[in-house]
């Protein structure tokens, strides 16, 4: 199937310069800390592909602000875990012994779209040092927010997600939604909830050789994070904004008021 016509997808072209109004209208401000999820087809016709967002987003926030991603690449995981789909259990221990090892300035990422696989390698942009759950950052914070990202407990309170939260982030949508906002993982782990343990493996560089290594990390889950996030914005209508950017709707949202919301909310609904 062919693409729509460009003057189908939006009423007129999306630019760097009219994505970074938008942004500043969705009240997105200079030095703010943002992770942003993003899908570039449903901005519209974006005069530049991903590159163009990438523009905007750094000309919004500028070089006092901090511009997060998450990059993840969960193919690199344990074999007898792979579900999408399964492997055949004959196959684990070649995939254990052959998988090549993770390495952020060339590891692509998976499922995260074109925005942030083209986020991660533009200059100035650094990434954390996790196998499957990374996070790229630029601007001002980028070294303190990517940096010492745990192996183990990937999502918690040593990985990105937790330094977003310390700086009062925000969380931006560009035509996504709440069921891939990462940041609700962060209060999977702050619950008092028993959501158990898995163990998981990836392919790393350890002094320059690669080595299949193997954590624990809590047996996290995306299922309700919808339900979730409803949630949040009926009952905390001043903790988000909505707007559009391109003919995307969009939102703005406090990471901080967002996870502690979804911890209460977990132990009274899960």
């Amino acid at each position: 199937m062919s693409e729509r016509p460009p003057e189908e997808r939006s009423a007129e072209p999306v630019t760097v310069a009219s994505m970074t109004a938008d942004l500043r209208d969705l009240g997105v401000a200079r030095g703010d800390t943002v992770l942003v999820h993003g899908s570039l087809s449903s901005l519209g016709w974006v005069c530049g592909g991903a590159p163009a967002v990438v523009d905007a987003l750094q000309r919004t926030l500028g070089e006092a602000g901090t511009l997060v991603m998450p990059t993840h690449s969960p193919g690199n995981m344990e074999p007898s875990a792979m579900e999408h789909p399964p492997l055949p259990e004959s196959w684990h221990g070649t995939v254990r012994e052959q998988m090549p090892p993770y390495r952020p300035a060339m590891t692509p990422t998976q499922g995260m779209g074109a925005i942030a696989e083209c986020f991660r390698s533009c200059p100035g942009v650094v990434r954390s040092d996790h196998p499957q759950h990374s996070f790229a950052a630029w601007g001002a914070d980028a070294d303190d927010v990517t940096g010492e990202h745990s192996l183990e407990y990937s999502l918690g309170e040593a990985s990105p997600l937790a330094r977003v939260y310390d700086r009062e982030g925000q969380v931006v949508f560009l035509g996504t939604d709440h069921a891939t906002n990462t940041s609700i993982h962060l209060a999977e782990y702050r619950t008092d909830l028993d959501v158990g343990t898995r163990d998981c493996g990836s392919a790393i560089l350890v002094d320059g050789e690669r080595e299949w290594v193997t954590w624990e990390d809590i047996d996290f889950s995306d299922e309700d994070f919808p339900a979730c996030g409803a949630a949040f914005e009926r009952e905390r209508p001043e903790a988000f904004e909505t707007g559009t950017v391109g003919a995307a709707e969009a939102k703005r949202i406090d990471q901080r008021a967002l996870v502690d919301f979804a911890v209460e909310w977990f132990e009274a609904n899960r």
